[in-house]
């Protein structure tokens, strides 16, 4: 069976170090791996393992410097889960339930 673009973002965004990576290139885009594999605290190999499910998912483009190779946040395709699975929930019945069920998790 073959994954369609919105499997391997929600593949992608599934883990939680992988939406570290994510929140850190959408503060300071443009990355180099070893700034990375400190805030994952993991190996190299490791960063390097989730960075390519978040490139095979389209989240993240990696473009060459010189010797350095830069990561970049491409938000395009969250955009586009945006649109078709959350967006349309937004109004109607939906909308009322969540905004009471946070008005009630604040008074308790």
């Amino acid at each position: 069976m073959e994954m369609d673009d919105d499997d391997a973002v929600f593949k992608a965004l599934a883990d939680p170090t992988r939406r570290r990576l994510l929140d850190h290139l959408f503060e300071h885009d443009g990355a180099r791996l070893t700034e990375l594999e400190a805030l994952a605290e993991m190996t190299r190999f490791g960063v390097m393992k989730h960075l390519r499910v978040l490139e095979d998912a389209g989240l993240v483009v990696a473009r060459r410097s010189g010797r350095e190779k830069l990561h970049h946040l491409n938000v395009v395709p969250i955009r586009l889960i945006h649109d078709r699975w959350i967006d349309k929930y937004r109004a109607g019945p939906a909308a009322y339930l969540a905004d009471l069920k946070r008005e009630l998790e604040q008074e308790s």
